[in-house]
């Protein structure tokens, strides 16, 4: 087995052991999905009918935010504090191999994520009418801008305070963020701000990817250019120990 693998393998392991990581990446998702799309207390933006055809997408940026960015956040900024990453950067496997077994992490959790939920979904009632391209480019771009701000958090904060901050951004992108709440249902100026996140971009383009109309291109701006600016500035910050 490769050094890749081995530490692909060990990486995916302890996330499963890891309670709280389960909890955030499959057990909170499926609970809102679930709950909100049975229980009409939220509201809803105007042309969409049925809770679940605005709560499956959000959700579902929802699970890649936790992946890509709290997860990785969290667990990265521990193994710098306790000098895993140091360690293990002077091994054989190099540092190149430990990001990108960190990588191959990141998209293994986020398939499974897209295995239970979907489905989950469609038993709820969901009926996409799905364009891949739109949806793999957002996800991808997601997946990058959202790993690029934990990385720029972990490698420059104690492993407590990324744990505090990583939390707490969690619940402020959850309700702010176009992913069960709409932007329309925010405050004007709150709503401006919103909309320069890149959980509210990556929503938007999620939904008109499965059918609910057209993503702007200021969406697809707003989701590009973090995905550009967040590694680059933690690409530049980031240190090992």
């Amino acid at each position: 087995m490769s050094a890749l693998v081995a530490q692909t393998v060990a990486e995916l392991r302890l996330n499963l052991r890891n309670g709280e990581q389960l909890l955030l990446t499959l057990g909170i998702p499926v609970l809102l999905l679930t709950f909100f799309s049975q229980v009409e207390v939220l509201p809803l933006p105007d042309g969409v009918d049925e809770p679940i055809d605005f709560l499956a997408p959000g959700v579902l940026a929802l699970a890649v935010l936790s992946t890509a960015f709290t997860g990785l956040a969290i667990a990265t900024g521990f193994d710098r504090q306790y000098g895993v990453l140091k360690r293990l950067g002077a091994t054989p496997l190099g540092r190149p191999r430990l990001l990108a077994a960190k990588t191959a992490t990141v998209v293994a959790i986020e398939l499974a994520q897209l295995a239970v939920l979907v489905p989950v979904a469609l038993l709820l009632g969901w009926e996409p009418s799905i364009s891949p391209l739109p949806v793999l480019g957002a996800v991808v771009l997601a997946t990058v801008a959202f790993a690029g701000v934990a990385m720029l958090m972990a490698g420059t904060l104690p492993g407590l305070v990324v744990l505090a901050a990583a939390n707490g951004i969690y619940v402020v992108l959850l309700l702010f963020g176009d992913l069960v709440i709409p932007l329309e249902e925010l405050p004007g100026a709150l709503r401006a701000i919103a909309e320069l996140l890149p959980t509210a971009a990556f929503a938007e383009i999620l939904r008109a990817g499965f059918g609910d109309g057209e993503a702007s291109g200021r969406a697809w701006l707003v989701l590009g250019g973090w995905a550009v600016a967040a590694p680059a500035v933690a690409a530049r910050t980031f240190r090992w120990e």
